[in-house]
């Protein structure tokens, strides 16, 4: 029980010191620091030359813990026995608040332990300054790194990351890096947004006073202390040479900053920034300059004078077909022969007396069809004695040669055109407000007679006609207030005589806006200027026989507004001369007179100008008008049609007349026919008359029957609806035709022109063999009109084939109609067997008023009538003899339908 309570009061720490012998000094070196232990780590005794630095606890009986640092406690866990066998490495409490840092093991004593340890220190502290160098070295071999694998473009972004990165390895609040250029310091990269940074040109005097390759702080320098008050800054400069080539300025860095080492940073930060931003800004030069000579197409070239070869950049040698390295032979096989003389004389003056060559040559391209291409070359010798060397330059001059040799052409063709043009060209030279004559071409002499002299200078005013000196006068002031001037006079010749010229002037002024010269034109225009006069009398005819011609002549657009029109058409229109411009014709044109009028205008053309044409307008206060219409196109230089001239008549009398003969013919017409007409109203007439007769009959018998009842009065009803239909189609065909033409089948005027004769015809014997067509087609017209030529066709065919049948009573007669169509027209035939016509009265069957017929039989106006019909609608009325009879043919035009 004593042994247990013994050890556990040495584990509590509490028990009192047992009365032990205190260990005597074994054979111990007096080396390093011996500490006397007990069992529960009481130091019972100190000795060694380390003894003096420790600070001692003053408190009595302390332990081995209380001498060490808090830290050094985890290595004395436990009892002594426990830290046997392993190296102890404890750091001592020293005076002054140093710490001693010894390395030891422990040995058993009897009664006891020796702890002996060493002083390490010194080991210690060149393992941190190992680990400090790595920890540097790692740093700034990670900076370099960074920015030297980058891209260019990202080199800036890189260039901010590294900063954050070292700013978090000072644990500073931010760092700024500040480089040269052609504009001063400038900040290339930042970190610490935070920071208040004083703006590039604050920093500059600061930055430009301090020496290369140092390291400031802001308690050294006084301006950085104003520009960053109460903050810890650093500058770190970068130099080459003696010039300082950037700054990194680091603020509030938590770590001591050692002056090399921080050098070594910013240096190992900036160099590679440095390098990379030059390389760019070389590589950007070369470019540029790359880019520069292929645009111009220049480059260098060198000689060794001892050597035979010559060196060309190698783009130009690219661009010229050759290489790079060539000997002074070949490169003057490719100079072109009427050059290369003068080539190889200048570079013998080359090797023998070094001079500067300067010479335009023309250097053969490789491609053989190619022209020469003209060079500037140019060299100059340098070194001296066996290490003469020649360094030139070669420019493509080939554009400046070209355009040399253009002005120079271009100069003769002038020379040539002033020397022997027609006209004078003259030049005047300003001084103090007047006009001096100074040159004038040697055409004047051939126009006026007059010969220039050097002693004394010509004056143009000398030569005016005296009324035109007010227009010469007014001339100079325009010229010098304007600066350009036209004006017409006339100039005396040697003989007296005058010429009309047209003068064309220019003022020339300097850079400052002063006038300097004029130049200017003299050409006679005295021909022109008469013929003018001629044409200006002949306008003056013309104006007058269009204003008091009785026509109406006018000029309108495509459009069909009005230009021009004279009193006539004024006077028509009920309007004055000066309100006709601008009026459309359009606007007294129906919708399909007016399209049909711009169709006509579109088929003009250069070849054919000209067309005709009879329109239909409606005019104020009037019902209707016609005009026959002439126009003739005013055509481009391209074929466009401008402008349409026009001269019409009034033809209404005329047109009104015709239509009174149609309608006379037509009434004519139905005159003949009322015979056939009355038969075929008597027809229907008897039919009902004996069914009422039968009807009435039965209703008297009683015999009375609703079916039979029924059949008379629908054969009643059918008789009424015939004679209605031959009444109606009697007074259509009798109305006035329709003032415009319109769109109708023609099978449909042949069944109105049977309507009203078949009956009659079959009632007569005559046959009729009518072929309707599977397709109909459509035409332009009035329908009753020609309804009209058909009647007036069947009528004849009929009294023909009637006269025939009383000769030839065997005969029997028939009458034939057809349609035929394509594509373009359409052919209405009417064929009988009549005999035909006599062939010497077929070249007069359509004169008016002659007729084969007896005397107060017909009139003779029929055929001529249908002719004029069939004329009017675009067609064409014939007739032949056919194998039984005549044969008549009606051609119309087939309307185009667009849909």
């Amino acid at each position: 029980m004593s042994g247990g309570h013994s050890l556990f009061e040495r584990w509590r720490g509490r028990a009192a010191p047992a009365e032990e012998p205190v260990p005597q000094p074994a054979d111990v070196p007096a080396v390093g620091l011996q500490l006397w232990l007990d069992g529960s780590a009481r130091v019972l005794r100190l000795a060694g030359p380390l003894r003096s630095v420790l600070a001692l606890p003053t408190q009595a009986g302390v332990r081995l813990h209380d001498y060490v640092q808090p830290y050094s406690l985890l290595v004395l866990e436990g009892e002594p026995p426990d830290w046997q066998g392993q190296p102890l490495e404890l750091d001592f409490k020293a005076a002054g608040g140093r710490t001693l840092h010894t390395r030891g093991w422990l040995l058993a004593q009897s009664g006891g332990w020796l702890l002996q340890l060493f002083d390490i220190g010194d080991l210690l502290q060149h393992r941190q300054q190992a680990l400090a160098a790595e920890r540097q070295q790692h740093l700034t071999a990670h900076l370099a790194c960074a920015l030297r694998t980058c891209t260019i473009e990202r080199l800036q972004v890189v260039a901010e990351e590294q900063l954050n990165w070292l700013v978090r390895h000072w644990r500073a609040r931010g760092a700024r890096v500040l480089v040269q250029t052609d504009q001063g310091w400038q900040t290339y990269a930042c970190s610490g947004d935070a920071l208040h940074w004083p703006r590039d040109e604050q920093l500059a005097p600061v930055l430009d006073r301090q020496l290369p390759a140092s390291m400031i702080s802001s308690a050294t320098e006084p301006g950085l202390q104003d520009l960053l008050p109460g903050l810890s800054t650093y500058l770190l400069a970068y130099a080459q040479g003696q010039v300082n080539q950037a700054w990194l300025i680091c603020v509030e860095p938590q770590e001591v900053l050692q002056a090399l080492d921080a050098l070594l940073v910013a240096a190992a930060f900036v160099e590679p920034l440095l390098g990379r931003l030059a390389a760019h800004q070389l590589d950007q030069q070369s470019e540029r300059l790359d880019s520069l000579q292929l645009q111009l197409g220049a480059g260098w070239w060198q000689w060794r004078l001892d050597e035979p070869q010559l060196h060309l950049d190698p783009a130009l040698a690219e661009s010229l077909g050759i290489p790079p390295a060539l000997t002074v032979n070949q490169w003057l096989s490719r100079v072109h022969p009427a050059d290369r003389e003068a080539t190889q004389l200048a570079f013998g003056d080359l090797q023998r007396q070094g001079c500067a060559v300067q010479l335009n040559l023309r250097l053969l391209d490789h491609n053989a069809q190619a022209q020469p291409r003209w060079y500037r070359v140019c060299g100059q010798v340098h070194g001296s004695g066996g290490n003469r060397r020649v360094q030139g330059f070669m420019l493509d001059i080939s554009d400046i040669k070209t355009q040399q040799l253009q002005a120079s052409a271009a100069q003769a063709r002038l020379e040539n055109l002033i020397a022997s043009s027609p006209a004078v060209i003259y030049v005047q030279r300003y001084h103090e407000g007047a006009l001096l004559s100074e040159f004038f071409s040697a055409s004047l002499e051939p126009l006026l007679g007059w010969q220039p002299r050097a002693d004394e200078p010509l004056q143009p005013g000398q030569w005016l006609h005296p009324d035109d000196q007010p227009l010469w006068l007014e001339r100079t002031r325009i010229l010098l207030r304007e600066g350009s001037s036209r004006s017409r006079y006339r100039l005396r010749d040697h003989q007296g005589g005058y010429h009309w010229v047209l003068d064309e002037a220019r003022l020339l002024r300097d850079d400052l806006g002063l006038p300097v010269e004029v130049v200017g034109i003299w050409l006679d225009v005295s021909e022109a200027t008469a013929a003018a006069e001629k044409v200006r009398q002949s306008e003056e005819r013309y104006r007058v026989l269009v204003e008091d011609s009785p026509a109406m002549i006018c000029r309108y657009r495509p459009d069909l507004s009005l230009v021009f029109g004279n009193q006539p058409l004024a006077d028509y229109l009920e309007c004055s001369p000066a309100q006709l411009a601008g009026l459309n014709l359009g606007q007294w044109l129906s919708e399909a007179q007016r399209q049909a009028f711009v169709e006509r205008l579109a088929g003009l053309t250069p070849e054919q100008p000209v067309s005709n044409a009879e329109i239909c307008l409606q005019l104020p206060g009037r019902e209707h008008a016609w005009w026959v219409w002439s126009d003739r196109g005013l055509f481009d230089e391209h074929g466009q049609l401008q402008e349409i001239q026009a001269v019409g008549r009034d033809n209404t009398q005329v047109r009104r007349t015709q239509q009174q003969l149609l309608q006379s013919a037509k009434m004519a017409t139905l005159g003949e026919m009322a015979t056939g007409l009355a038969h075929e109203i008597n027809q229907p007439l008897n039919v009902m008359r004996m069914a009422v007769v039968n009807a009435l009959k039965r209703l008297e018998n009683g015999e009375v029957q609703v079916d039979y009842l029924q059949d008379k009065l629908k054969r009643i009803d059918a008789q009424v609806l015939r004679a209605s239909k031959v009444v109606d189609h009697m007074r259509v065909f009798g109305r006035r035709s329709e003032v415009e033409q319109q769109l109708f089948a023609p099978w449909q005027a042949v069944e109105g022109a049977l309507s009203l004769l078949a009956d009659g015809l079959r009632g007569k014997g005559v046959e009729l063999r009518v072929q309707p067509p599977e397709h109909d087609a459509q035409v332009t017209g009035h329908q009753d009109q020609l309804e009209q030529v058909l009647i007036n066709l069947l009528v004849n065919a009929r009294d023909a084939l009637l006269a025939r049948r009383e000769q030839q009573r065997d005969v029997q007669p028939w009458i034939a109609l057809g349609l035929e169509c394509d594509a373009r027209q359409v052919r209405l035939l009417v064929e009988d067997n009549g005999g035909g016509i006599e062939p010497r009265l077929l070249e007069r069957i359509f004169e008016p008023f002659f007729t084969t017929k007896p005397v107060g039989v017909g009139t003779g106006l029929g055929l001529s009538v249908s002719y004029g019909i069939v004329d009017t609608m675009g067609g064409c009325l014939s007739v032949e003899n056919g194998e039984l009879g005549a044969r008549f043919c009606i051609e119309l035009p087939r309307a185009q339908i667009i849909s």
